[in-house]
């Protein structure tokens, strides 16, 4: 700025021209001096930029030429134009996208209001992956980037089932009188489904209940309105009073209270069971995780790092509840799981036309994980679009991975735009209820974003 005043003050000798440009540069430093308070600090960092863009061509209009070089003159428009190309390019400050703005079309040809591209070589060059098709992209990412280390492939199911076999002598002996079945792995690696990397697995144990004493209730029946949850009720304490049941020590108001039973079970993973021992037998090092309201176990190996769930798990009328409460005082549901269903109806389908869901599943479930917007969407909700989806779109081979993909998509956004994904088992429950609307909204902008581009995704 000190600079452009020294100039101005040589061109006041030119009269009428130099009053003008003192003029023009009053109301430049008025602005500048304005802006921030104004536009802000996105606002202000473009009208600068505008501004010394100006401020230059009029230095290059009043400055004396070079009379002996005949291209000064072509010279001087070259950098105007430069300086102007300076000014359209300079980045807006991105607008806060809301959900209903998701259904306006993409822009996907020109600018409808006729403005022209920048002037100027373009900023980003062109790589050799710019000419590969969707589909081709698609197949290059899942094989080069998707795929789990065949290492942790076959050690981390090993090692887990180990644990499983200890967890399950430890029960037997310290807790006989509760009859669990017998332990079981569960997850997305023993489906070949997981990808990126085997850092998680579920270790389910089953409450088994005798069916005379006990009954279901929909929590849709109950205050929480819910038809996720179910109630598990202890029936015939007339005939059958209590005691007569091992589980009845974890009853809470005549129902199977799954918080008493985790935190019965929390105690004796964090103090009762011997995790140093175990481990030093099996060649790693296991901490149960002491703050979580999940039972979890950290385990630390030379070649893997890996978290093992359990999840209580009771199976009847058809129904596979997981003791997963929600958040709050409501201590007595239990949450329905679809995750077996899900897996069996995808191969089923794909066994019935040969189809490549289960590889659409897993680029999208690999895109979810690795993206910090889009994790909580990954597994089951893109699973249960991918069945929904189905029902309509009858080629699924993978030939038409690309067209799916870019499908599935347009479906996912449509579900974010109404805030609601119907369960493909049971369309009264939401799959979305549990997302904040923020989470929801920011979900919903990065996939309509893609929806023009999906390769941004991969």
């Amino acid at each position: 700025m000190a600079a452009f005043w020294q100039q101005r003050g040589r061109r006041q000798e030119n009269g009428g021209l130099g009053s003008v440009i003192d003029g023009l540069g009053s109301v430049f430093d008025v602005l500048l001096a304005n802006a921030r308070l104004v536009l802000g600090v996105s606002g202000a960092a473009v009208l600068a930029i505008a501004t010394l863009a100006v401020k230059r061509l009029i230095d290059r209009a009043t400055s004396p030429r070079d009379e002996g070089d005949p291209k000064a003159e072509q010279k001087s428009l070259e950098e105007s134009w430069q300086d102007l190309t300076l000014i359209k390019t300079t980045p807006k400050p991105p607008k806060k996208q809301r959900r209903e703005d998701l259904s306006e079309p993409l822009l996907s040809g020109p600018d409808p209001r006729g403005s022209s591209a920048p002037l100027g070589p373009p900023l980003v060059k062109s790589s050799p992956l710019s000419c590969l098709t969707l589909q081709e992209k698609l197949l290059s990412h899942y094989s080069s980037r998707l795929a789990v280390p065949e290492i942790q492939v076959s050690l981390v199911p090993q090692l887990a089932r180990s644990i499983c076999t200890q967890l399950q002598n430890f029960l037997r002996s310290k807790c006989p009188e509760l009859p669990f079945g017998r332990l079981f792995l569960s997850g997305a690696l023993l489906d070949g489904l997981e990808v990126l990397a085997a850092d998680h697995i579920h270790l389910m144990l089953p409450v088994v209940l005798d069916a005379g004493l006990w009954s279901l209730i929909s929590g849709e029946d109950t205050v929480v309105r819910n038809p996720q949850y179910w109630m598990i009720k202890r029936i015939d304490l007339g005939y059958f009073p209590r005691g007569c049941s091992p589980w009845d020590k974890f009853i809470v108001g005549r129902y199977l209270s799954s918080n008493v039973l985790n935190e019965t079970l929390h105690k004796l993973l964090v103090a009762s069971i011997n995790w140093p021992a175990i481990g030093s037998l099996l060649g790693c090092v296991i901490h149960p995780v002491v703050a979580s309201r999940e039972l979890k176990l950290e385990v630390k190996h030379d070649q893997v790092e890996l978290s093992i769930t359990l999840f209580p798990v009771v199976e009847m009328e058809d129904k596979v509840l997981l003791a997963v409460p929600p958040e709050g005082l409501v201590e007595n549901l239990w949450l329905e799981s679809f995750y077996r269903a899900e897996v069996s109806k995808v191969k089923e389908l794909d066994a019935g036309d040969s189809g490549a869901r289960q590889l659409c599943l897993r680029i999208l479930s690999g895109v979810c994980r690795s993206h910090p917007s889009l994790h909580k969407l990954g597994g089951s909700p893109v699973t249960h679009v991918i069945l929904h989806l189905s029902d309509t779109a009858s080629d699924w081979a993978e030939e038409s991975l690309a067209d799916r993909f870019q499908q599935v998509l347009e479906e996912l956004v449509a579900y974010l735009e109404k805030g609601v994904l119907p369960s493909y088992f049971n369309p009264k429950i939401n799959l979305f209820s549990g997302l904040l609307e923020e989470e929801i909204d920011e979900m919903g902008f990065v996939l309509y974003r893609a929806m023009s581009e999906p390769e941004v995704l991969l």
